[in-house]
């Protein structure tokens, strides 16, 4: 139930925010820009590339609540941090991007 005003009364259900494009927040814009570059580099195996066009992809959906994309791209990034083929600086960059999604939200 709303009052005149717009707003909604104490007990109703809270309304779902808005999507937020990655274009509007440059911290998220930086992080899109890293998983795109993980994406990108030869050095680290097929499967962490296509995992970090994924995550990147799962942050680049625009219908999608901002708090439900950043879990997304984390599953997925947390996941590709234990894989045993990935070199060092590929984990070091995983847990870098995971670090900058979790202090967004």
């Amino acid at each position: 139930m709303t009052t005149p005003t717009g707003s909604s009364s104490p007990g109703s259900a809270a309304a779902v925010p808005p999507a937020v494009p990655v274009e509007d927040m440059p911290a998220l814009h930086r992080i899109v820009e890293s998983l795109g570059e993980l994406a990108d580099d030869t050095s680290v195996p097929r499967n962490v590339r296509r995992g970090a066009q994924s995550a990147k992809d799962e942050l680049a959906k625009p219908r999608v609540a901002l708090d439900v994309r950043i879990a997304s791209a984390v599953y997925v990034l947390d996941d590709l941090a234990n894989d045993p083929n990935l070199p060092t600086h590929g984990r070091t960059a995983i847990w870098s991007i995971i670090s900058n999604l979790e202090s967004i939200q």
